[in-house]
């Protein structure tokens, strides 16, 4: 559980950090540890492929799939990536007049509907 140890150590640091910056104590959450200095360490593992052993001769074992490398797209040059945007600004832009003008639209077709509905309706039926 060395993680649990490092997690509270980090916590710590970074309320006493926050404290230092705002130059407040936390009354509610004293820290429980002292900050500590702590070591990350990082480890590099080799993975190696294994054969697999069948009892199935080699003729009818089944192929192995090689994996294929990844394919990762070429960097794009600097200035094209300004003309992307501003193009992706100006669509984006006429998508939302577009949705305006529709709101519009349905918003007068509504209420014209609904002028014509009261319209044809006669006066109300007189009270008893």
């Amino acid at each position: 559980m060395k993680w649990i140890a490092e997690r509270d150590a980090l916590i710590a640091q970074t309320l006493a950090f926050v404290q230092s910056v705002t130059g407040k104590k936390d009354e509610l959450h004293p820290p429980e540890h002292p900050p500590v200095a702590f070591a990350v360490t990082t480890e590099i593992v080799t993975v190696q492929a294994a054969a697999i052993e069948t009892d199935l001769p080699p003729a009818v074992a089944p192929p192995v799939p090689q994996p294929q490398p990844v394919q990762i797209p070429p960097p794009r040059p600097g200035g094209d990536f300004r003309t992307e945007m501003q193009a992706r600004i100006a669509n984006f832009r006429k998508h939302q007049e577009r949705f305006e003008r529709e709101r519009e639209e349905y918003c007068a077709a509504t209420l014209t509907k609904l002028r014509a509905a009261l319209r044809d309706v006669g006066p109300p039926p007189p009270a008893k």
